[in-house]
């Protein structure tokens, strides 16, 4: 079971959260949403197939409405706050460029992940997953000539190996260039003003689009729909992306990670610089335990069951943080969080499906394929056959 939201057509309270600026265009689909940094996400729509939408991400094209919230950190004193707050080394991120970025506690334990943008030499973004940073950022800015603000901006991702044809259809004069890999560009679609950069959250080729307040979106999203005919791009909800990311091995905060384990725990320890100066949670990642919590799990029957039991020998050794069927790998795949880090790739367990049922399973390394990421690199071009 799990606990979505529906639209009615009656008056209510909705507060606490943000309709997105393309919420009609879910709502005629009759979507349901997952509430996600105080935002709408749809997750599923009522006249479409998780599997069907997979086969459209990974042949084709889809655009996906996502609710990642971007925070902008800007000011002489931006780059040092982001150095204190980030573990990257942000002396080495450029203006037009983007890097995955992870922020800790004191005592090494995550808070949360997210693309941190560098729009200007001293001005910022952070897009992050769901989770609490704003205020971490605020307090930590005390004595710097830093100022942080919602810029207002939503998030969108066109995804899948025709991603990029959408993009020079869609841009007024065609694809920015150059436009590589983490890169970020301004363009303009259809008359309204962007900012695009070459990342997501499928493990494919693509790119994310960023509106702003004064953005005509109803406009926006109608060029953009026409702009994927001609390749047979979709809008699609995140039922289908979850499927893919967790092939990918893209982690979601909150659920495959939390404050309880540190980046190398989580498999995240790449993204730590530890030579460069001091950052909030240092010296604590530099004695903690390295060794990994988090793993794959592949289960040739079933798919996992989220929040239940990863067993051996009838004793629980740890839980599946995530959990899917990938239509590719013709198998269930997930995460599992064990309890003791010597539990890892190549043990047998045993974990529940989705329909209650106990099945054979194992640990294994992540990701489950494309270790060096050249999918979403365009170093891989080959379209998967539908199976």
């Amino acid at each position: 079971m799990r606990n979505l939201v529906t639209s009615h057509e009656e008056p209510g309270w909705n507060y606490g959260y943000s309709d997105s600026p393309y919420f009609e265009f879910d709502r005629a689909r009759n979507a349901t949403y997952l509430v996600y940094n105080r935002r709408l996400m749809p997750i599923s729509f009522a006249d479409a197939d998780r599997f069907e939408d997979y086969w459209a991400l990974r042949r084709k094209a889809a655009m996906f409405p996502t609710g990642e919230l971007p925070t902008e950190i800007r000011g002489p004193d931006a780059a040092r706050l982001c150095d204190k707050v980030f573990t990257k080394d942000v002396s080495k991120l450029k203006p037009g460029r983007c890097a995955y970025g992870i922020a800790c506690y004191p005592d090494g334990g995550l808070i949360v992940d997210g693309i941190l943008m560098r729009l200007e030499t001293d001005r910022f973004w952070y897009v992050q997953a769901d989770g609490d940073i704003y205020a971490w950022l605020i307090a930590h800015a005390q004595g710097l000539d830093v100022e942080i603000s919602d810029p207002g901006v939503w998030v969108n991702q066109v995804q899948g190996p025709r991603a990029l044809e959408v993009l020079d259809a869609a841009c007024d004069g065609g694809a920015p260039e150059p436009f590589r890999y983490f890169g970020i560009a301004e363009a303009m679609m259809g008359g309204q003003r962007v900012i695009v950069t070459r990342t997501g959250w499928t493990g494919e080729i693509g790119w994310e689009y960023y509106s702003f307040p004064e953005t005509d979106c109803h406009a926006l999203w109608k060029h953009l729909m026409k702009a994927g005919e001609p390749v047979g791009m979709i809008h699609s909800g995140l039922d289908s992306m979850d499927i893919r990311r967790i092939e990918a091995a893209i982690l979601n905060a909150g659920s495959d990670f939390d404050r309880t384990m540190n980046p190398y725990q989580a498999g995240l320890g790449p993204f730590v610089d530890m030579n460069k100066a001091d950052f909030i949670g240092k010296a604590a990642l530099d004695n903690a335990d390295k060794r990994p919590l988090l793993h794959g799990i592949r289960c040739a029957k079933a798919e996992p069951l989220i929040l239940e039991p990863a067993a051996k020998g009838g004793r629980a050794i740890g839980h599946v943080t995530a959990g899917a069927w990938s239509p590719y790998l013709q198998c269930g795949i997930g995460y599992v969080r064990v309890k003791d880090p010597a539990h890892g790739p190549g043990e047998k367990i045993e974990t529940i499906g989705v329909d209650g049922r106990t099945y054979p399973a194992e640990i294994i390394e992540l990701p489950f394929y494309d270790k060096e990421k050249k999918i979403p690199r365009g170093l891989e071009t080959t379209i998967p056959e539908r199976i």
